[in-house]
């Protein structure tokens, strides 16, 4: 029998592609005892339900990233203890912190993604079968770099990864980075995929962005869903776009989103850790029912749930594109 993914029918009179969850946020910033907040995580099917890893800040507000299980994607039981790596393709597996988990499952294993304190923040990677034991690889750059996103299967016959280079702070500046590898060990041949945009053309994402959710397959091309940062008098405030890239050279740009999906505008978007954020980080999509579930971190602080439908998405994104 085919697995339900999480869903919520549109709004009646809801004009917008995307939608929140009603019960919103899904799991709150206290959901383990040790957390001062729980936000921009990833989740993927598994078994009978679903896995997934998270960013859990402890109340030193210590970064660092841990597993989880649910059997709707809704209801989730995180572990009170963070993940431990083993040694996976290298004896290096050095971390001074961990945030901003990606997770997708390639041929034969689930892989992880994160943000990996090594001298300044890079891309950690790490693989697991049954999200008990972990092995962490190499990382794939030098610092500094942020948003490391990989593709769910080879391009061309090599792993795929979206990446954001950066600084050691909070950055400012960023444009999004396609690199390839024949192992998940060494990284190479990097191209520039988007780059932030003039201000007068689309104002929400002219500071900087990044990439979000492992990109899927649709006709069109890889549907992506992407953060864009406007640096305003009250600070970044982080929204949520949509990008199709092409399926064969997914450094071309099909079409984007001029407008965002989805800006902070409720209560635990607003406000929480860092104001006004949404932070798009996985996604369960249905091609043949036409649904996707967007889990997104809100307010740097918990972990929110969104809707659409694929279709219109596409549409949206076609016929709103830069």
């Amino acid at each position: 029998m085919k697995k339900e993914i999480p869903w919520q029918d549109k709004p009646e009179g809801c004009t917008d592609a995307i939608w929140r969850y009603s019960a919103n946020p899904i799991i709150s910033r206290d959901a383990i005892p040790t957390s001062n907040s729980i936000f921009n995580s990833a989740v993927v099917p598994y078994n009978d339900g679903y896995a997934g890893v998270f960013r859990c800040d402890n109340k030193a507000v210590q970064m660092n990233i841990f597993a989880g299980f649910s059997h709707n994607g809704i209801d989730w039981e995180i572990n009170e203890e963070p993940i431990i790596m083993e040694a996976g393709n290298t004896e290096m597996i050095d971390s001074d912190y961990k945030y901003d988990p990606r997770v997708t499952f390639i041929e034969d294993r689930y892989w992880i993604t994160w943000c990996n304190g090594y001298y300044g923040p890079t891309i950690g990677i790490a693989y697991t079968f049954n999200f008990k034991e972990f092995f962490q690889c190499e990382n794939a750059f030098l610092p500094f770099n942020r948003n490391g996103v990989l593709f769910p299967e080879k391009i061309n016959g090599k792993y795929a990864m979206l990446s954001r280079p950066s600084d050691n702070g909070h950055t400012a500046f960023g444009d999004i980075f396609i690199s390839y590898s024949p192992d998940m060990k060494y990284w190479g041949e990097h191209r520039n995929v988007m780059q932030a945009t003039p201000f007068e053309d689309s104002a929400w994402q002219c500071t900087k962005i990044g990439a979000g959710s492992v990109p899927f397959l649709t006709d069109e091309g890889w549907l992506m869903f992407y953060h864009g940062v406007i640096n305003t008098c009250n600070g970044f405030r982080y929204a949520m776009g949509a990008a199709i890239l092409d399926k064969s050279s997914p450094d071309k740009v099909k079409y984007r989103t001029k407008p965002y999906l989805l800006t902070p505008s409720v209560t635990y978007e607003q406000i929480g850790d860092v104001p006004n954020v949404i932070f798009p980080c996985a996604t369960l999509q249905d091609i043949e029912q036409d649904k996707v579930a967007i889990y997104y971190g809100a307010a740097d602080t918990v972990v929110a749930l969104a809707f659409g439908r694929i279709s219109e998405i596409i549409k949206f994104t076609k016929e709103n594109s830069l």
